[in-house]
């Protein structure tokens, strides 16, 4: 028996029958919630009414934003999602457009950024940008995956490259949790393999930063919420599968009021020499 199932046996043999059942309905409730659609980018399902929260980063990436676009003529937002968090930097650059990978996004963020007079292109390739040579003064990426050697050909001499990452090592506990190993594809991902990525590709880093904010779940229909939208964490996640391990958690968070695990992220900004 290893430790996390030992503690939650101990933890339900003090409990009462009565507070027991009342527990597993919210349990299993709290599991249908898997089935609720996802669309766009947008996690305010869960996090707009407080059921996940996360620690404040030492730095905000819509102000180092609206900084650098305050001289751009010519911006890129890379991986849009559905539009949402360039829709809010308004008002955008002369010329502003935007990238998206995954096809269900691609209708949600026309819907939102036509008006903006934003063009949304689908990409499938992050090292083959249908832009021109030096086509901006400023690439925006928040999350999303990108080639540098692309983004410094598609950035004119001078253009800033602003990327928040998310970090190979962001929420282990809850694989721990789950047991099953973090994903080892992209193990290197961390801030240094990315400014050294960078530094080999022709930029300059003006900033660099790292933080593992704690992120926490109040209740367990939030976390298989956010498992089933983020399918890279726990590849072929069902509540099913691992039903007895999130039982495990689910009774932490009746008890102790939460659920938490460790973020990573990281923030580059990088200049074109």
């Amino acid at each position: 028996m290893n430790k996390n199932t030992f503690n939650a046996t101990k933890r339900e043999s003090t409990l009462q029958s009565n507070q027991l059942n009342t527990f597993r309905d919210r349990f299993e409730q709290g599991l249908k919630e898997v089935e609720l659609p996802f669309q766009g980018w947008d996690f305010g399902y869960i996090t707009d009414s407080g059921r996940v929260q996360s620690g404040i980063l030492p730095w905000s990436y819509g102000t180092m934003a609206k900084k650098y676009m305050h001289d751009a003529k010519r911006m890129m937002d890379m991986g849009t999602g559905g539009g949402e968090f360039l829709s809010s930097l308004i008002p955008l650059p002369a010329y502003t457009c935007a990238t998206e990978a995954y096809p269900p996004n691609i209708a949600i963020a026309e819907d939102r950024l036509r008006p903006l007079g934003v063009k949304v292109y689908s990409i499938t390739d992050d090292s083959q940008l249908p832009f021109t040579d030096g086509a901006f003064d400023l690439v925006l990426n928040r999350h999303e995956s990108y080639d540098p050697q692309e983004v410094n050909r598609v950035l004119s001499d001078g253009g800033i490259f602003l990327t928040q990452q998310v970090g190979w090592s962001d929420c282990r506990e809850i694989n721990e949790q789950l047991d099953i190993p973090m994903p080892t594809e992209y193990a290197d991902w961390e801030l240094d393999f990315a400014v050294d990525q960078l530094l080999d590709n022709g930029f300059h880093i003006k900033e660099k930063h790292e933080a593992a904010p704690v992120q926490r779940f109040y209740d367990i229909g939030a976390l298989v919420y956010y498992l089933k939208t983020i399918p890279w964490q726990v590849p072929d996640f069902t509540v099913d599968r691992y039903r007895d391990s999130l039982w495990k958690i689910h009774l932490e968070i009746e008890q102790n009021g939460f659920w938490e695990a460790k973020q990573k992220r990281f923030i580059i900004i990088a200049m074109k020499q």
